[in-house]
């Protein structure tokens, strides 16, 4: 049984913006382009679910254009994760003594201050993933990179994440399709 996520493609925020459950658009050749190199590799008859935001719901929609069979449904759980009053800010401008007070109590302080902590994010992608697990049957995943990261440590057994160097750093591109199989 496989889940495959996929990323959304590259949105027009300015590099270095956090925008986590900000809606910021994709440029439509964009989304096409992800939709054209992935298509094809998903299987038939799978669940697909994708985040309420726009850039992925719009790449779940020029999917379904390329497979008619594969038709999304929105997911709240897989959206991307609630950086608060961070949100909209530059990682630069944000103040390195709050990101550091985030990192040293990283399961249960808020992102930003009034966002998600890591184990509220982690408890709604898990949440995701159980009833993908329990549903016995391949999925696809139009979501984020927080997501696919979230999914990874799930996968490997870890659920409550308790220190900011247990999360996982590596790149993860955007229109990227990441497998995980049971």
């Amino acid at each position: 049984m496989k889940l495959l996520l996929i990323r959304h493609a590259r949105t027009t925020a300015a590099d270095g913006l956090c925008y986590g459950r900000t809606d910021v658009p994709v440029r439509p050749e964009l989304t096409r382009a992800a939709a054209a190199r992935v298509a094809a590799d998903l299987p038939p008859g799978a669940a697909m679910a994708c985040s309420p935001l726009r850039r992925c719901s719009d790449l779940a929609a020029a999917i379904s254009v390329l497979r008619p069979e594969l038709r999304a449904v929105f997911d709240p759980r897989l959206a991307e994760m609630d950086l608060g009053d961070w949100e909209e800010r530059s990682w630069a401008a944000i103040d390195r003594a709050e990101i550091e007070a985030w990192s040293r109590g990283f399961a249960d302080l808020r992102a930003g201050g009034s966002g998600e902590s890591t184990r509220q994010f982690m408890q709604r992608v898990a949440g995701a993933f159980d009833a993908w697990r329990d549903s016995g049957r391949d999925a696809v995943w139009i979501t984020h990179a927080g997501v696919i990261r979230a999914v990874r440590l799930l996968h490997a057994g870890l659920r409550v994440v308790e220190r900011a160097e247990q999360w996982p750093s590596e790149p993860i591109d955007f229109g990227a399709l990441v497998s995980f199989e049971l």
